[in-house]
């Protein structure tokens, strides 16, 4: 079967440079393990990380990608809920499911788990034509979602629900604060915000605001300029005239890191939430903590989620509540060019697709 591999890092970004497809050997499902051919691949930035070796060394040779959706093709002995044919997608928070975090419901605190297609291998993620993982690691998908729109939601739409849903605990009303809504888990962030009836306030680059809005975003405010906040802040005024509520931000779903975090803190509402799941711009976020401590702040960090939370997710997809936005397609040959692509953003809106033809 065809995989998109490489066997050396590339601090550099050079991508073209070490990724190549390749004929591998294809899996035999073990006893617990289903076996799927893969439709669809969705990219995430641990793809890049994985092949620039930061912030952990990676299992040489590697085959990335952690969402993949297709169709299963063979089940192991053990398997009890899934057969051939049956339209699956992948869960990729690996956890040991009998630790006490586990077993309390948190298998995304598992101290022992592993993101698939990330630090799994070595040749075992979901960029190939056929893939496998653990009976637990997979989810059906709902006959009305496309492996395309099931593959680009897998650990998106996971981490955005368990932001907003599991960890910020949103509440109709609301006024929510999504930055960098052009992203993949922006995208949905948008979407579960106002899912929940709530008044979304989105940041993105120029280009991507309109975006926004045909998602559902009531406001767009571009958060590459420096009065960014004072743009944020207006809008959370003219909510509060119409609606009677205080003004300010109830959640701030966060994923940009150390260039905004400590301004998202001075738009919060006293006892206000930030829910922060990532770091694109850096980890070393100035803070001052007045604003924490001052006005009761809640900072939440969040990673992954549970099963039943993209299960949840992808329910709300069926019922056409909430929609992936795939940016573009790409063959396993143009791999290199997609995770460019990535990297750059220049031009990004939603997420992008690998596939084996």
């Amino acid at each position: 079967m065809k995989a998109v591999v490489y066997e050396e890092y590339a601090p550099d970004d050079d991508f073209k440079r070490i990724l190549t497809v390749k004929d591998v050997e294809e899996p035999k499902p073990k006893p617990d393990e289903v076996v799927f051919a893969v439709k669809a691949a969705a990219l995430n930035y641990n793809d890049i990380w994985g092949m620039r070796g930061t912030p952990i060394p990676v299992p040489l040779p590697h085959i990335s990608g952690s969402d993949a959706a297709g169709e299963v093709i063979a089940v192991g002995d053990e398997v009890k809920y899934f057969q051939v044919g049956d339209r699956v997608v992948s869960h990729s928070n690996m956890s040991c499911r009998v630790c006490a975090a586990c077993t309390d419901g948190r298998e995304y605190d598992c101290r022992y788990r592993t993101i698939w297609g990330f630090e799994t291998g070595p040749l075992w993620g979901g960029f190939c034509g056929v893939t496998h993982l653990p009976e637990v690691n997979v989810v059906k998908i709902p006959d009305s979602v496309s492996f395309d729109d099931a593959a680009a939601a897998s650990m998106t739409l996971l981490t955005s629900w368990h932001m907003l849903v599991g960890r910020a605990k949103i509440k109709p009303g609301q006024t929510v604060l999504i930055m960098g809504g052009g992203s993949g888990v922006g995208s949905f962030g948008i979407q579960i915000a106002k899912l929940y009836g709530c008044k979304v306030i989105a940041t993105a680059s120029p280009d991507k605001l309109d975006n926004c809005l045909q998602l559902g975003a009531d406001y767009a405010v571009d958060h590459r300029k420096d009065d960014w906040p004072k743009e944020v802040r207006a809008v959370t005024k003219e909510i509060s005239k119409a609606t009677g509520v205080a003004p300010g931000i109830d959640i701030s779903f966060d994923h940009i890191g150390e260039t905004h975090f400590n301004k998202q803190l001075t738009l919060l509402k006293y006892g206000g939430t930030l829910v922060q799941c990532g770091a694109t711009t850096g980890y070393n976020a100035q803070t001052d903590l007045r604003h924490i401590f001052f006005k009761g702040t809640n900072i939440l960090g969040s990673t992954q989620g549970t099963k039943a939370e993209l299960e949840q997710g992808l329910y709300w997809m069926a019922q056409g509540k909430i929609k992936a936005v795939v940016d573009s397609v790409y063959p396993f040959e143009e791999a290199a060019e997609a995770h460019a692509k990535m990297v750059t953003g220049r031009g990004l809106f939603g997420k992008i697709l690998l596939k084996p033809e």
